[in-house]
């Protein structure tokens, strides 16, 4: 039996995705999957340092750890509709945003990648988890954040304004989906068995929009927002036929990001 180590943010399109993984459904493929759950900036952060075997990253983090790790066609966050929201207490006139302090969800995320292509002049960031931006943003720590995953949701909620939905932004700039997040795992295992780790994820996600009850109280467990409701928005939102397999239509869009990073000198 191959061990492996997968590690996955607690959100919940990743918990839904990720249930046959963590109640060790791959033993019977012959995979002794050992799992931990970080905060998407960990996940990066470890990435860089090739910590993991299998593990989600933002597609900002994939493009510097590519050489390292090979991009999986199954089990990414990638659709229309989905970009990460810029908010405020008040309304906000964007040439406003170079003296404002902005809170953002992690220095790798494709939240991050696409605020530096829409405002490059932001200089002021604060970089934390993004469970925490929403309330540095409420209680005026900051003048604005950049929400990600469940917060998103919720922010209206809190007497929030939207300054800007990123995802809308990226859509228009390039007709394309947007690509958030993705699922890597070390080029050194080779393409039989990458090839069988996609076909496995792939059966996984599958087997979770057929029976989403089963996956109910793993999701509940580890999401920061534990309205069922906004759990369930959120996978629906996250979980698309993305998720199942990028396609060219997926792979044209991590092409783009990769040509407006290069251009903007993100990345080299």
């Amino acid at each position: 039996m191959l061990k492996l180590s997968m590690a996955y943010s607690p959100c919940p399109n990743d918990t839904f995705m990720f249930h046959d993984v963590a109640a060790g459904d791959w033993s019977r493929a012959g995979y002794d999957v050992t799992v931990h759950l970080h905060d998407i900036e960990t996940l990066n952060r470890m990435a860089l340092d090739g910590v993991y075997d299998i593990t989600k990253v933002s597609f900002h983090a994939y493009l510097r750890v590519r050489a390292e790790y090979q991009l999986l066609n199954a089990g990414a966050a990638l659709g229309f509709g989905c970009g990460p929201l810029l908010v405020a207490r008040r309304p906000l006139d964007p040439a406003e945003l170079p003296r404002c302090r902005v809170a953002v969800p992690g220095e790798l995320t494709t939240a991050h990648l696409l605020l530096r292509l829409w405002a490059p002049d932001i200089r002021q960031k604060l970089f934390v988890t993004y469970d925490q931006v929403l309330d540095l943003v409420r209680t005026g720590e900051v003048d604005c954040g950049l929400l990600i995953h469940e917060s998103r949701f919720v922010y209206r909620d809190a007497g929030l304004s939207c300054v800007v939905d990123l995802g809308q932004w990226w859509e228009t700039q390039t007709g394309q989906p947007i690509p958030l997040g993705c699922v890597v795992a070390r080029k050194r295992f080779g393409v039989p068995v990458l090839a069988e780790l996609e076909r496995l994820l792939q059966a996984a996600i599958r087997h979770s929009r057929a029976c989403p009850a089963g996956t109910a109280g793993y999701v509940r467990e580890h999401a920061r927002e534990k309205d069922a409701s906004v759990q369930r928005q959120h996978i629906d939102m996250f979980v698309t036929d993305f998720s199942l397999d990028l396609g060219e239509s997926g792979r044209a869009a991590v092409a783009a990001l990769e040509t407006m990073a290069r251009q903007a000198r993100v990345i080299e």
